[in-house]
């Protein structure tokens, strides 16, 4: 697995961050286009996975004053369950490790909050809320 970083959005980087967006969220989870690319598109640094040169799985980071709120989680259905998502997340967390910061933050969509505990992040008293007509919980990792 190999990870790619970017700030570009006119990188191939971010292209294919969004062509993975589009499958998984616009294809598969009926996120409109317009939703899914929203104004913190140049704000936010963009991961991609690779597997054998093919982007498999992407997440995004926009700097808080806590650290990063990660967003866009998404891995490509064939690469679910491998231990992608998880490899991702950690690629996240010693990127914001390496800069100092505090916490991630991120609004789990119901169905993963599972998954994002056991990598380690807990829930807050945040209420359950909708995104995209989604259920979320918003949970935070603690950094050291």
């Amino acid at each position: 697995m190999e990870f790619k970083i970017s700030t570009d959005i006119s990188s191939p980087v971010y292209q294919d961050a969004v062509a993975i967006r589009t499958t998984v969220f616009v294809k598969e989870q009926h996120v409109s286009p317009e939703r899914e690319i929203d104004a913190d598109e140049a704000k936010a640094t963009y991961f991609v996975a690779y597997d054998n040169g093919l982007a498999v799985a992407t997440a995004r980071l926009l700097p808080e004053d806590y650290g990063y709120h990660v967003q866009r989680v998404a891995v490509l259905a064939p690469y679910r369950h491998h231990g992608v998502g998880k490899a991702l997340l950690q690629e996240l967390s010693e990127y914001a490790e390496a800069r100092n910061a505090q916490e991630l933050r991120l609004g789990a969509q119901v169905q993963a909050v599972g998954f994002y505990k056991a990598l380690g992040y807990e829930l807050t008293d945040r209420p359950e809320f909708l995104d995209a007509g989604i259920r979320h919980r918003e949970m935070r990792l603690k950094l050291v």
